[in-house]
């Protein structure tokens, strides 16, 4: 609106005429010079000049709104732009319709705890027909410690979609349309990357997951300065990879132990002080997101994933229009089910805190 012309304003032509002649074009060029700079330009009274500039600052300042009109357009704008559907309702209706496109969405959580289970499933969601409620599409799938199962892969479309899956030829048809990629350092998976932003624009890809970038960046940078520095140019294309392409982009992270005495230097590195001393030996560690504040601060949305108690839960820990809620999980043969549609509603630093209480029977079980 700064470059608006002076002409195209509704000022009288009397003034407007002056301001063309001591070329003063745009509201930029006005607004840019004081009221008495104006006057001696101009060659006119203080009172046109103030009037003609009330009038000028009116017409390009947008509109006063409310804290409620932004946040409702912020709604809006959400959902115009597309979600892939999770199918789990809960974290459907709370991410108001599922993966977000245009952002980065982190799944976070200990080994074995469901994300590639979670991501296996999501795969099968993008490159369904739209008819069936995907986006029929394709999916590129990063797959960075080789934990993709094509075997599971089916095994979860024919529990889910029988109608598709169970006919001939169907379900090689659909898994034809997930490529996977599995970079063995951290070079190639940054030329991956490039792949990547070429086929977003030749082929009609409509997701894309990297399981897990973590182990490439922890394996080859040790120290904490240079993992930034080398996770610095990944997390901006990554980012602008979504932004770009306005497909959802899944990128899982670990985790990693937090020291009893080890200062908490990031906000969502938080440690829990509702456990007593005897009763740390219940849980397997404290652990904290690895990656990073660079990386916690490029992702949209961070869903954690965590046991407690032998149980194990799915928290939308991270995001910019929906409440902080926990819903508890099971992995079955169809992938991941929730069992509690309405979510448990969490307060204080609980949300960011990942445990791992009772893992080692819980992990052990079949799925």
């Amino acid at each position: 609106m700064a470059n608006k012309l002076i002409k195209q304003m509704g000022l009288p032509n009397s003034i407007a005429n002056i301001f063309t002649a001591r070329n003063i074009i745009t509201a930029k060029d006005a607004l840019s010079l004081t009221e008495f700079e104006l006057m001696e330009q101009l060659d006119v009274g203080m009172a046109e000049v103030k009037s003609a500039m009330a009038h000028i600052s009116e017409v390009v300042c947008p509109p006063c709104q409310t804290a409620l009109l932004l946040m409702e357009q912020r709604v809006r704008d959400e959902r115009s732009a597309g979600h892939l559907p999770t199918r789990l309702r809960g974290l459907d209706e709370a991410l108001c319709g599922g993966i977000p496109f245009g952002v980065v969405t982190e799944l976070v959580g200990p080994a074995g705890i469901g994300k590639t289970q979670f991501c296996l499933k999501l795969s099968l969601l993008a490159s369904l027909p739209e008819n069936c409620g995907g986006l029929d599409g394709r999916v590129i799938y990063i797959d960075v410690e080789s934990k993709f199962s094509s075997t599971r892969l089916i095994q979860i479309g024919i529990e889910n979609f029988p109608e598709i899956f169970l006919k001939k030829g169907m379900a090689q048809e659909m898994a034809g349309r997930i490529v996977i990629l599995r970079p063995t350092s951290l070079s190639e998976f940054t030329e991956s990357l490039h792949h990547v932003q070429v086929s977003l624009l030749q082929k009609q890809v409509k997701l894309l997951i990297i399981d897990s970038m973590a182990a490439l960046v922890l394996g080859e940078h040790d120290c904490g300065a240079s993992r930034q520095q080398a996770l610095g140019w990944h997390v901006s294309f990554i980012k602008s990879l979504a932004e770009f392409s306005r497909i959802p982009i899944v990128v899982t992270n670990q985790v990693r132990s937090q020291i009893g005495d080890e200062p908490l230097t990031f906000s969502f590195q938080v440690r829990s002080h509702s456990i007593k001393k005897e009763d740390r030996a219940a849980y397997d560690s404290h652990l904290v997101a690895a990656l990073g504040i660079n990386w916690a601060h490029a992702v949209t949305i961070r869903l954690v994933l965590e046991a407690r108690s032998g149980q194990r839960f799915i928290k939308l820990a991270k995001s910019p229009i929906s409440p902080p809620l926990a819903f508890p999980f099971n992995i079955t043969s169809s992938g991941l089910v929730l069992l509690d549609d309405d979510g448990i509603e969490m307060k204080g630093s609980e949300i960011n805190t990942i445990h791992c209480q009772g893992q080692k029977a819980l992990f052990n079980s079949e799925w």
